[in-house]
């Protein structure tokens, strides 16, 4: 997985980027991004208006929600704004020249470290219940096809005993998330004072799905997780295992809601008073429904981290509707 997505032939140094092999909510709407920004405005004023204030994009593509976060902040917000795109790629062509491009965050910093379907593309390894009674390793050839290997042992057994515990029955799957927790905690202790949010495809362990969530996308379309290099390889995250002490998990629809984001239609008055408003407010109110909708990425999971910081006073997760 890690040479199939990150090596030299690796799918996200592909040039189309992920762009080209699909939709994330950075993509489907600016709306999105001015969210993001309104949550940077937040963290700017709960931490009291510092004088650098960061915005870090982890797995930042090619910097467009980086790039929509700082055409959205007001003037005096992005007069002290610092934005850092962390990304394994090599540097776009024609990114805004304020935009620091970097392989790992920089530490440190104060601010709002924003990890938008992140965490799902942290290689991890999958285990499956052999018929011997054994959790084995999977083992995967370049071609997709796969056998089992050694017992799981040590951490990644322990991870598994605590946050997805294998049943009897041979055949069924978990996904070790030990990584994802490192990397998620590794990319939390870079910042000095703000908030970390990690966005994603999400489970908890009360509802684990029994053949785990392994899968390959390439333009547009499901494909099977062969680790060639072609193809997307990712899996769904456990972001009740990453979450470190003093975080909040919720939806985006909620998250979203607490910061602005309705898909309600506008009046219809507006229409006979202003039609190319109303042409306008409806195309926002349908992008707002796409982001929040129940059953697609309304549905995904914000892990919101605070670091010396109230989360009361940037984010609601618990309460929002």
């Amino acid at each position: 997985m890690e040479s199939a997505l990150y090596g030299p032939g690796g799918f996200y140094r592909r040039p189309e980027g992920p762009a080209g092999h699909f939709r994330t909510s950075v993509h489907a709407s600016p709306l999105f991004a001015a969210a993001v920004a309104r949550l940077l405005c937040r963290v700017d004023s709960a931490l009291g208006h510092p004088g650098e204030l960061a915005f870090v994009d982890m797995g930042a593509g090619r910097g467009e929600l980086t790039a929509g976060v700082l055409a959205a902040l007001p003037g005096e917000v992005a007069a002290r704004a610092r934005a850092y795109a962390v990304e394994r790629a090599e540097r776009p062509e024609g990114l805004d020249a304020r935009i620091r491009w970097c392989a790992s965050p920089p530490a440190g910093v104060t601010g709002l470290l924003f990890a938008n379907e992140w965490l799902d593309n942290v290689p991890l390894d999958v285990a499956e219940r052999a018929p011997d009674g054994a959790a084995r390793r999977v083992l995967v050839h370049a071609d997709g096809t796969e056998e089992l290997g050694a017992p799981v042992e040590g951490p990644d057994a322990a991870w598994l005993a605590r946050w997805w515990p294998l049943g009897a029955e041979p055949g069924l799957r978990a996904e070790i998330g030990r990584p994802r927790d490192e990397a998620w905690a590794a990319a939390v202790a870079t910042l000095a004072r703000g908030l970390a949010v990690a966005v994603d495809y999400a489970h908890a362990r009360a509802a684990r799905p029994p053949f785990g969530t392994l899968a390959g996308f390439r333009a547009g379309r499901a494909e099977p997780p062969v680790p060639d290099g072609s193809r997307d390889v990712t899996a769904h995250v456990a972001l009740d295992a990453c979450a470190l002490p003093g975080a909040r998990i919720g939806t985006q629809r909620a998250a979203l809601h607490a910061l602005g984001v309705h898909g309600g239609r506008p009046p219809l008055a507006l229409a006979s008073s202003d039609p190319a408003a109303y042409v306008r407010a409806l195309a926002r109110a349908g992008e707002a429904a796409e982001l929040t909708a129940p059953g697609g990425l309304g549905d995904f999971g914000w892990l919101a981290q605070p670091v010396e910081l109230d989360l009361t006073d940037v984010l609601d997760l618990v309460t929002g509707p």
